[in-house]
């Protein structure tokens, strides 16, 4: 359909809304966010080793332009490949995926957000999820992620002493 006003033209298409299961390997958190350079995967690799030392890791990055390949970085096969082929199946250009273990995301991600190629963190979690895909005439892009289950209530007494014992016990809260 193209719409006419004020000589502007719009063209409207149709494009396709895909949801991609991504998961990472037990034990271990991901982060899948987007990025705009080749030097990416390698700033990447940076943040992990300085601000998560003891962490094992793989980070995969999608050029979108020139060989288009999946580019790769990290200190462990098994986590490197596992980011490679979630940044594969997801599909799109200048995705970037980051897979841990022994370090949780909240140690990295202002690390993350603060390399100057990152435009956008969409998830960091430790659960199943699902990437939401729009694909149209070829070309792939992340709308969002869905992560998670809804809540199924909000948290007692109980439930708030819990969780502060838990981040008291991983060394988040004193």
């Amino acid at each position: 359909m193209i719409y006419t006003a004020a000589a502007k033209i719009f063209l409207v298409r149709a494009m396709e809304i895909k949801l991609v299961q991504v998961s990472a390997p037990q034990g271990s958190n991901i982060v899948i966010g987007q990025t705009h350079f080749i030097k990416s995967v390698e700033d990447l690799y940076e943040v992990m080793v300085t601000h998560a030392p003891g962490a094992e890791f793989g980070i995969a990055f999608a050029e979108a332009s020139g060989p288009c390949l999946i580019r790769r970085e990290g200190n462990c096969e098994e986590l490197e490949r596992a980011a490679s082929e979630a940044c594969m199946k997801i599909g799109a250009g200048h995705i970037f995926v980051l897979v841990m273990r022994k370090a949780y995301p909240i140690s990295v991600l202002n690390a993350i957000k603060s390399v100057q190629e990152v435009c956008n963190v969409f998830c960091a979690t430790a659960n199943p999820l699902l990437v939401v895909v729009a694909e149209e005439e070829g070309k792939r892009g992340v709308l969002g992620v869905i992560d998670g289950d809804p809540p199924r209530g909000v948290e007692s007494e109980a439930d708030r002493e819990t969780r502060k014992e838990f981040l008291r016990r991983i060394g988040y809260k004193r």
